[in-house]
């Protein structure tokens, strides 16, 4: 049952051929054997998994389904989990259990799907390779059989890994910089970063507002479609959240790709990308050759100036969202506070790590009197260009395909000492965040026994088209059905 699809183990539900409690009670089996290679979860919620399980077959006898009906599946632990500690990676919240659910949360809830657990990432989603997680870094399923351990991506590495290693079928996530479709790709598996507004960010921990995004991660496009169906819609708690009707994103999986305009951003193959990495790119871009689809080069002129307004937008954001992690009301508090001051700075020096730290000193002084009009003020106007660009863009072709990520996994460790290095990973996802538009990555071949990820960008609320043309591309291809040995 591991190997199978969600829309596969919606149709074993649907024909009695397995029970909710028996799908469930195979994967939480099968994370108790396998997960202490990789440490892909931080909570494992076993007895309540079972009991939801025994809850979906009811509801199945009743002949009350959803698709997600018994379906089981696992939370990126930045999604508040009424009842069930949510850490967002960070000793600041180890020991949160929040009173609520998150929109998302209650979503899936809703549609009877069963949560096995939270999943490891970056502390308060502040990486690229689920390193600085205060509980250990996730390993990459991929290499393992080469007897290395390598990164999985951040900071959703542990939704990747979990899915890559076949413990669930399906996992949230959430992308501020790259952070979906980055360690989809280092994991070789599919994941959405819907467009801003898209989902919900009500009762997701808040690390860069104006960036974040809840998205989806599994195996398969048409999976991602399932996925997104539950996830996406206005919600009044939200004020960034979009009034906008939601598609069932199945519907339009199957339609053929003649005609679809495909644009290739010059400035994405660049010398930053290995040749190795261009190679599968273009072999992929050429499948969609073969389907109908008409290829042409475009320009982002700024995308070059991406990483450095990110730099300055998120850590300002950042700075601005954790100042109310002090140990007055609720997380992590220090011992033995001599006064107030001692508390906060003791609270917040023992509770964040290193990387948090980092970034929250760096946008504490982009904001601060006097570099405000430099730093800040000047990112958000370079931020407009960006935007302009790929409005620009979308005029001329349907979507724009580019690689993920400039290289494959790389060894853990090897990037920790340099945090520039680590930044460059997301040289090819940060864009598309601050334009807010929706983007996908989808496996796409492998270097050095490594997955590689095709990314495919779409114009604001595309995000069925990119599907679309996700799926069509996994009909002929089966680079998304390759499992790690």
């Amino acid at each position: 049952m591991h190997n199978k699809s969600v829309a596969e183990l919606s149709r074993e539900l649907e024909s009695g051929q397995v029970s909710s409690v028996e799908l469930t009670q195979q994967f939480l089996d099968r994370i108790k054997r396998e997960d202490g290679k990789y440490n892909s979860f931080i909570t494992v919620t076993e007895e309540q998994a079972l009991a939801d399980a025994q809850a979906a077959d009811a509801q199945r006898a009743a002949g009350n389904v959803t698709p997600w009906t018994g379906i089981p599946f696992a939370h990126k632990d930045i999604f508040c989990t009424n009842g069930v500690r949510t850490t967002c990676g960070s000793k600041m919240l180890e020991n949160f259990v929040p009173p609520y659910d998150a929109t998302v949360t209650a979503n899936f809830r809703q549609a009877g799907a069963v949560c096995l657990g939270k999943t490891n990432m970056d502390e308060f989603a502040m990486g690229s390779s689920t390193e600085s997680s205060y509980f250990g870094a996730t390993t990459n399923p991929w290499g393992l059989g080469q007897g290395e351990k390598r990164v999985p991506g951040g900071s959703s590495g542990g939704s990747a890994a979990a899915v890559a290693a076949r413990l669930v079928p399906a996992a949230t996530a959430t992308d501020t910089g790259g952070s979906i479709r980055q360690p989809a790709a280092l994991c070789g598996v599919t994941g959405l970063k819907p467009t801003y507004g898209r989902v919900s960010r009500y009762g997701m921990i808040a690390f860069a507002s104006s960036l974040d995004q809840g998205g989806t991660m599994a195996r398969t496009a048409e999976d991602n479609a399932l996925m997104l169906n539950v996830m996406a819609g206005f919600d009044p708690k939200d004020s960034t959240s979009l009034d906008r009707e939601v598609p069932d994103y199945t519907v339009t999986l199957n339609e053929p790709l003649k005609g679809l305009k495909i644009g290739l951003p010059k400035e994405y193959f660049s010398d930053q990308l290995s040749p190795a990495m261009e190679q599968q790119v273009r072999n992929a871009v050429r499948e969609y050759e073969k389907l109908g689809a008409t290829v042409k080069e475009v320009s982002l002129p700024n995308a070059k100036l991406a990483i450095a307004a990110y730099y300055v937008i998120a850590p300002a954001e950042a700075s601005a969202n954790l100042s109310r992690f002090d140990g007055v009301r609720y997380g992590y508090r220090c011992e033995d506070p001599k006064d107030l001051m001692d508390l906060y700075t003791r609270t917040r020096a023992e509770g964040f790590g290193t990387e948090v730290k980092r970034r929250i000193l760096v946008g504490t002084y982009a904001l601060s009197a006097g570099y405000f009009d430099a730093y800040y003020l000047k990112a958000q106007k370079v931020r407009r260009l960006i935007q302009q660009d790929f409005i620009n863009a979308f005029e001329e072709v349907d979507v724009l395909m580019s690689p993920t990520t400039p290289s494959p996994a790389f060894i853990q460790g090897e990037k920790t000492s340099d945090p520039v290095t680590m930044y460059l990973e997301d040289v090819f996802t940060i864009a598309i965040n601050l334009a807010g538009i929706p983007a996908m990555s989808v496996p796409a071949g492998f270097v050095d026994g490594l997955p590689v990820g095709l990314q495919i960008i779409g114009d604001y609320f595309s995000e069925a088209r990119l599907l679309n043309a996700a799926h069509q591309f996994q009909q002929v291809t089966d680079w998304h059905q390759r499992e790690p040995q």
